[in-house]
């Protein structure tokens, strides 16, 4: 899973360099500007419209670094003036789509896992979280394959509301992991237009959730676990909690913190790119 953290600090900071210098290191990135067809992973390709933006591995990781965010390394980067949109695909093995749900039962189980990643946080020097309940619940729509769902977080210390919101599209041999991030109070215009866009995405010939055979690799758990963190929900079964611990303390230190001023930087970067293409 990715989140992403901007701290106040260093935005500010951030923002003031880009001013002093005569050119916005962002610009700088290898941006491929729609309309064009990208492959992520090898496992799926993502029609990007006009307008919209991507990067690949190595320039997400050096735009992590420039926004002062840290990077896991198997993201790339769809991006837009209303969101950033992280995905990589996760070598899961198929995963059955035959369980109920029950929402009220993970927030409870959500919850103790973040108090059991505070622990680790605290060790680390990293700011607390709080969870006050779900943006969106868990919603899965069976013909398309695909799990979506929001939490509503806190920082403990700020007291800044973070709204994370995930998507999982299963496939034949694991599941495509999507971040999407923007500002808590644009995030509802946000979803509506990312999910419109994820009408381009498609896996791979092969791939295809529906493609599945005899002798191919299952997983162990199943969509809920997906939205406990996958292997570290079944590392719970298992007794380690100390992956446990260790997946929501590294999961959440990467919090996106609403700064206006840094996305509408992202928005005059952008609409400069295409300015340049028009020429």
């Amino acid at each position: 899973m990715k989140f992403i953290r901007i701290f106040l600090i260093t935005l500010f900071l951030s923002v003031n360099a880009f001013s002093a210098q005569e050119e916005n290191p962002i610009d700088k990135l290898k941006w491929q500007a729609g309309p064009n067809t990208q492959t992520i992973d090898g496992k799926a390709t993502l029609k990007v419209p006009e307008r919209y933006l991507f990067l690949d591995k190595e320039e997400t990781n050096k735009y992590s670094e420039i926004s002062h965010n840290p990077t896991n390394g198997k993201d790339s980067l769809f991006l837009s003036e209303k969101f950033e949109a992280y995905f990589h695909f996760d070598d899961t093995g198929y995963i059955k789509d035959n369980e109920t749900i029950d929402s009220e039962s993970l927030l409870t189980q959500y919850k103790e896992g973040v108090k059991i990643g505070n622990n680790e946080r605290a060790k680390k020097g990293w700011d607390s979280l709080e969870v006050d309940g779900w943006f969106i619940k868990p919603q899965y729509d069976k013909e398309k394959k695909l799990l979506e769902w929001a939490f509503l977080l806190r920082n403990a210390k700020t007291q800044i509301p973070v709204v994370n919101y995930y998507t999982r599209i299963l496939g034949r041999t694991g599941v495509m992991t999507v971040l999407l991030v923007a500002t808590p109070e644009n995030m509802n215009v946000a979803i509506v237009d990312f999910k419109q866009k994820l009408n381009g995405f498609e896996f791979n010939v092969g791939e295809k959730y529906t493609e599945f055979k005899q002798g191919d690799k299952v997983a162990e758990y199943g969509l809920a676990a997906l939205i406990l963190g996958g292997a570290a929900a079944v590392a719970t079964k298992k007794g380690f909690w100390a992956v446990l611990a260790g997946f929501f303390a590294a999961a959440w230190k990467l919090i996106f913190i609403p700064i206006i001023l840094f996305f509408t930087k992202v928005k005059e970067m952008i609409v400069s790119i295409f300015k340049k293409s028009d020429k």
